[in-house]
């Protein structure tokens, strides 16, 4: 999502049916009586001008956001609550302060408050990071450190406590349907997009849908943080999912969502955020280039959909119709390249869609309930993914079940405009919407629903759709309690950031750790003596660096130069050196003369936001140029280096793996709040390093070799095409996915194995006897192995169990796929643990060419990762076996406006 972006978006004309609605906004915060409450307050407002504020901080104490905002709706918001200022930016959010903060901002022509009010034209909404502010002279309440309103459920306020959506007599299904039945035309459209309006006239709250918990809740519209040391001025931040992935721990996962869902609807609780999250961002890291990896468990589809079998339900809790927050699963489908992604049409073939763009999907709706599916910018297959009949109905509802009530479809921001704009499938963004309405996208991450009423009148759409639609939203609403209340609603600030969650998030950061190279066992570094220990590089004083896109301000986070300050075994001295992508080498000299007296030299780099994000692919997999001169120059001293690797995205480290004086390499992607400690607690031995890259590490030359929109996944030698992530790569890879190097050695040994033989047909007839149907997730067997710790040193251990076959099925083969793993913790010295394995009816079966899962006679086996410490052969007999078929897309399908289906993209499209 593009918060820029879709905010401007919202400077779209609308027709003169809605201006009426911005009159009658008002709020009003009642318990819920009889009488029904008192006078509306109207606050008194002086404009103060147009004003510049790039870090959103001249008002930061309270927000709304809707698309309804006025300057008088955010005057009224604002003085109801006791402050005496009121800004309003990006055309919807109104924020409020009792005095503005011009520390960072600057006063600006009038003009560049340029966005209309949506609902009231003839008033400016301020503009995207531009602020129209008022003063308030006559404010009401209780202005108190930024502090908000506790959240009271909507049916316990007044008026709506006497509305037919608050009878509990009646069934959910009964009460929303009453709630729609009720709203005019342009009321309904107006609560279709993410800034939702809601209804002042029957008392029904404006609800922003857009907040943000990637990896702990984030920065979005709908989520508030005062500056601190406010209540709800931080939340855990946890590494960045490609990290957390690292560790190839799945109990971890689920603890990481357990926290991120309890700290969510902690801050919704209170009004500083809603009740749904647009997380876990689960496209397979296919492409190395892609600027949003790092969002992302990594690039094997079987570990994404285990990393979303456990965030999904740690976020939402134990029961999906009362749920803790609501979950979102993205970006659905084929989504993971930047360049041109609004615009972008990909073709996979129907076996690639069923092995890997869509399991991951399919596992949360089919497994785990999620809440929401957000579709996603680019085309697939020539329909835009948010006016996709098959993507969103023929799979998703149809295929998967995602026919819950409460469950519904949410479109990217600007992803329903861009299917006009960008893609030119309709001719008009009215067509656009009607397009996106009638496949199945129920809420607008923007502008364009607004745009519904022109699309009634042309009978390109139906009431009963927006019906439709609006049913589902409020239905979702019912699940976390916004009508009626909730198990959950005790969930207050002494819940956020708790010493657990801090455990959680450093215990997150060191599993992470992925040791690539360690001559002669260098690391770990010993505490005898005082050592002489230089840092240096873009990383060693980095602080919000090192938490990645999509987050929020941690309670604290130290740099590893103050943590490594710390450190009573060592004299630190420090020099940058270089920056993330310098263009001269200022900053060698001083990093060089630091280095001269140094016992072991650290340099922590890499790559950050600046290369790596939204809107960002890389150009290339190399280390940054001057980042490697400086290595080069500071292994000149002949001091032995410590290189430690930051980024989501993989650099070619063979620079590195060839100079004899860099002794050692850790990936620590986006290690976050608790980064710093678990780099020098994993130098030093405190815990020993046990993670696994999720991604492969490709040649520099790779980028050279392979278009990024180049979506095929199998290699193909008679173009020179060399494949796609480790199951289909022929080239050598610098480092291999799953690669991880350990402080101590290990043995191991089969405890329970396979049997030699199965006959297909009697497998999938036992499989039937014991569970009633199959599917990929039934299971058929468990292997086990023991671990045994050989060496000296306390350490888990990653063990990765991957299937091949050379024969079974048609070619192209993966070269082998990752089918189970699981994490032994705290292997002691001479000490043994047993892992079990466990293994579906999935694990033997890959997609035909019309995409049917299918198991193949053939000659198999099974390793324990990549060095294969332990092999089991075994065949599988008889005739193939579907054991799901994925949905064909029809030659055509019917809008009920003219489109034009999109070629294949070569080129970025936006």
């Amino acid at each position: 999502m593009a918060p820029n972006r879709s905010t401007a978006l919202r400077n779209v004309a609308l027709l003169s049916a809605f201006a009426a609605f911005g009159n009658a906004q008002g709020t009003t915060n009642f318990t819920c009586n009889a009488s029904g409450g008192g006078a509306a307050y109207n606050a008194t407002k002086v404009y103060l001008g147009c004003y510049n504020d790039p870090s959103v901080s001249i008002l930061s104490a309270a927000k709304l956001s809707t698309i309804g905002m006025t300057p008088q709706y955010c005057a009224n918001w604002c003085g109801e609550r006791g402050f005496g200022y009121g800004g309003i930016e990006f055309g919807t959010q109104c924020f409020c302060g009792e005095q503005p903060n011009f520390g960072n901002a600057q006063k600006i022509a009038d003009s560049r408050c340029s966005q209309k009010c949506a609902t009231e034209p003839s008033s400016s909404c301020g503009a995207t990071y531009v602020m129209s502010l008022y003063q308030i002279t006559d404010p009401v309440g209780n202005a108190s450190s930024g502090v908000q309103d506790n959240f009271t459920p909507a049916c316990l306020t007044s008026p709506l406590c006497g509305n037919p959506v608050c009878d509990k007599s009646k069934s959910i299904e009964e009460r929303v349907a009453s709630l729609v039945s009720q709203l005019t035309t342009p009321e309904k459209i107006l609560n279709l997009v993410d800034a939702s309006a809601g209804a002042a006239r029957l008392g029904l709250p404006a609800y922003e849908w857009w907040s943000e918990a990637t990896h702990g809740v984030g920065s979005a519209p709908g989520v508030q943080f005062p500056n601190k040391p406010a209540n709800f001025s931080y939340a855990t931040s946890f590494p960045s999912p490609i990290t957390s992935a690292a560790a190839f721990d799945d109990a971890l996962i689920r603890a990481i969502g357990e926290v991120i869902g309890k700290e969510g609807r902690a801050f919704g609780n209170f009004g500083f955020a809603g009740f749904d999250y647009w997380a876990p961002n689960m496209n397979p890291f296919r492409e190395p280039r892609w600027g949003r990896g790092q969002e992302t468990p990594g690039e094997d589809v079987f570990h994404v959909q285990s990393y979303v079998r456990n965030l999904v339900p740690g976020m939402q809790g134990d029961d999906v119709t009362d749920k803790q927050v609501i979950a979102t699963c993205k970006h659905y489908a084929a989504y993971d390249v930047e360049s041109g992604r609004y615009g972008n049409n990909y073709n996979p073939s129907q076996q690639d869609l069923a092995d890997y763009f869509l399991p991951a999907f399919k596992t949360c709706v089919r497994d785990v309930s999620v809440g929401s599916i957000m579709c996603s910018y680019n085309a697939v297959g020539g329909y835009p993914s948010c006016a996709s009949y098959y993507l969103l109905d023929e799979v998703l509802r149809t295929h998967w079940n995602f026919t819950e009530k409460y469950q519904y479809v949410v479109g990217d921001c600007g992803a329903v405009q861009d299917i006009a704009e960008f893609h030119n499938f309709t001719d008009t963004i009215p067509d656009a919407a009607s397009a996106a309405l009638n496949a199945g996208t129920d809420l607008d991450c923007g502008s364009a629903y607004l745009t519904l009423n022109q699309s009634l009148a042309l009978n390109s759409t139906t009431v009963a759709r927006l019906d439709q639609a609006l049913n589902r939203l409020y239905s979702a609403l019912f699940t976390v309690g916004y009508f009626d209340g909730s198990k959950y609603d005790t969930l207050d600030w002494s819940d956020v950031g708790t010493p657990e969650a801090e455990a959680t998030a450093y215990k997150a950061a060191v599993e992470g750790m992925t040791l690539l190279k360690n001559d002669k066992s260098f690391l770990p570094l010993s505490s005898g003596g005082k050592a002489k220990a230089t840092l240096i590089g873009p990383y060693a004083n980095a602080t919000t660096q090192m938490q990645g896109d999509y987050s929020g301000p941690p309670k604290t986070i130290l740099s590893p130069l103050q943590v490594f300050k710390n450190y009573s075994a060592w004299d630190v001295t420090y020099a940058q050196g270089t920056a993330i992508n310098a263009t001269n080498n200022t900053g060698f000299a001083a990093a060089l003369t630091a280095a001269q007296g140094a016992d072991v030299i650290f340099f922590l780099g890499g790559i950050d936001g600046s290369l790596e994000n939204e809107q960002n692919d890389r150009e290339d997999l190399a280390w940054p140029l001057y980042q490697r001169n400086l290595i080069a120059q500071l292994s000149a001293l002949n001091k032995p280096i410590v290189v430690v690797q930051f980024g989501g995205g993989q650099l070619d480290g063979t620079p590195l793996f060839n100079d004899k004086n860099v002794k050692s390499v850790i990936w620590a992607g986006y290690p976050s709040q608790s980064g710093a400690q678990a780099i020098l607690d994993t130098i030093v031995g405190k815990y020993a390093p046990a993670g696994r890259l999720p991604i492969t590490q490709y040649p520099a030359s790779y980028a050279d070799e392979v278009s990024i929109f180049d979506i095929d996944l199998r290699a193909n030698a008679s173009s020179g095409y060399p494949g796609r992530t480790y199951k289909y790569y022929t080239g050598k890879a610098v480092r291999a996915f799953g690669y991880g190097l350990s402080y101590t050695k290990f043995s191991f040994k089969w405890g329970k194995t396979l049997h030699k033989q199965y006959n297909i047909q009697q497998l999938v007839d036992d499989c039937k006897k014991d569970h009633g149907s199959v599917k990929d997730i039934t299971p058929f067997a468990t292997v086990s192995a023991t671990i045994r710790n050989t060496g000296k040193i306390t350490s888990d251990f990653v063990g990765l169990l991957f299937i091949s076959s050379g024969n079974a099925g048609p070619a192209p083969r993966p070269n082998k796929s990752l089918v189970s793993y699981a994490r032994a913790h705290a292997v002691t010295a001479r000490d043994s643990q047993t892992m079990d394995l466990p293994l579906t009816l999935g694990s033997l079966a890959r997609s035909d060419a019309d995409g049917s899962l299918t198991i193949y006679p053939g000659d198999y086996e099974i390793a324990l990762d990549n060095d294969r410490y332990l092999m089991q052969k075994f065949k599988l007999t008889g005739k193939p076996a579907v054991i799901e078929t994925l949905p064909k897309p029809r030659a055509e399908y019917d809008y009920s406006v003219p489109v034009h289906v999109q070629p294949e993209s070569t080129v970025a499209h936006s």
